[in-house]
């Protein structure tokens, strides 16, 4: 009895003298954000679950609250928030401690504005039209007015997301919302005579960058967790590429991730592992390299080399004229290159094109 007390004691104290040789390194925590349940934002549960990043640990947060998730990456408590460009210059108005660090995809078609049959140019002033403020789609509609010269103070503004703007459509209280689907189908399915009067696969919409999704980074973390920011982007780049060669295990991920049908996953990020026409169009890392002024070449639909404070500027402007804002601000300092800079200068590079 004794003897075998003496064998566990000894087998117990080189476990631990082991134990003290050799730490067990525990990966880094990252707190990232989705600002809404949306495929093109889940690249980096693609990382987590493919072991691209072994020493990250992701906490993953779906806010379903844009503000809400721009606040809490404000405060701290999100370190990578991924989320649409539009609020970009509202950081650089108020000076929070955010960033826009990459441009990763453009809406290649899933943002509509519809009209209600009988609805024209000629016709829509003083009529009712829907939008969410503040949002994308508050920006589509101002553009969508301004092709056919009617100011935005020229018709009445409602207020509603894409699923509450059905309804109203359905019932003819309203002249045009803005609208993606399910909700373009269900309503031009339903609504004889109705049809879209713009998209963001537009040529004229793709040109001003401004439909935009990015990745958006707490300056405090990238200031004292730099290499950890690194390794979060590139992980994000490694994922799209994953996607890209494996695209229908990727899709089926998302899918089950978001808790969303395969096939919706499939019409809005596509299947050719590059974009879907009437969903997005996904940037590989040289792209978004070009758009920050970090490689030489021309960004995707005629975009500018180094082009991303212009695109935050012409948003900020469309604010302006749309009452969210009262002035043009100084934009640079809530966009920061430097992160994807640094990978191009370590040797970086990813090219992908349509399968």
């Amino acid at each position: 009895m004794k003897k075998h007390k003496l064998v566990t004691g000894i087998v117990g104290a080189l476990a631990l003298a082991a134990s003290a040789v050799i730490p067990v390194s525990a990966a880094e925590k990252i707190n990232v954000g989705i600002c809404v349940s949306w495929p093109g934002y889940a690249m980096l549960k693609v990382a987590e679950e493919k072991g691209l990043s072994p020493d990250l640990d992701y906490n993953f947060t779906v806010f379903e609250d844009p503000i809400g998730g721009h606040l809490a990456t404000a405060a701290g408590q999100i370190d990578v928030y991924m989320c649409t460009n539009d609020y970009t210059p509202l950081i650089a108005e108020r000076g929070t401690d955010v960033v826009n660090v990459a441009f990763t995809n453009p809406s290649y078609g899933v943002d509509h504005i519809i009209f209600s049959p009988e609805v024209t140019a000629e016709n829509i002033k003083g009529q009712k039209v829907a939008a969410p403020q503040a949002y994308i789609g508050h920006l589509l509609m101002g553009l969508m007015l301004d092709s056919i010269d009617v100011a935005p103070g020229e018709v009445e503004w409602v207020n509603l997301n894409s699923d509450e703007a059905v309804g109203p459509m359905m019932s003819g209280d309203l002249a045009a919302a803005y609208l993606y689907e399910p909700w373009i189908s269900k309503v031009l399915a339903n609504r004889k005579g109705a049809y879209s009067a713009i998209h963001t696969a537009d040529p004229a919409m793709l040109k001003t960058g401004i439909f935009m999704d990015v990745i958006y980074m707490n300056k405090n973390f990238i200031k004292e967790r730099r290499q950890t920011a690194l390794d979060v982007m590139k992980a994000r780049w490694d994922a799209v590429q994953y996607w890209h060669d494996h695209t229908e295990e990727v899709n089926k991920l998302l899918a089950d991730f978001l808790q969303w049908p395969e096939e919706d996953v499939g019409y809005v990020i596509g299947t050719n592992g590059k974009y879907f026409e009437g969903g997005i169009y996904m940037y590989d890392f040289d792209e978004t390299a070009r758009v920050c002024g970090a490689l030489d070449g021309e960004p995707p639909f005629g975009l500018r080399n180094g082009s991303m404070v212009d695109v935050v500027t012409l948003i900020n402007e469309w604010w302006v004229k749309l009452g969210l804002m009262d002035k043009v601000v100084d934009s640079s300092g809530a966009v920061d290159c430097s992160l994807v800079s640094d990978l191009v200068t370590s040797g970086y590079r990813q090219s992908i094109s349509a399968k």
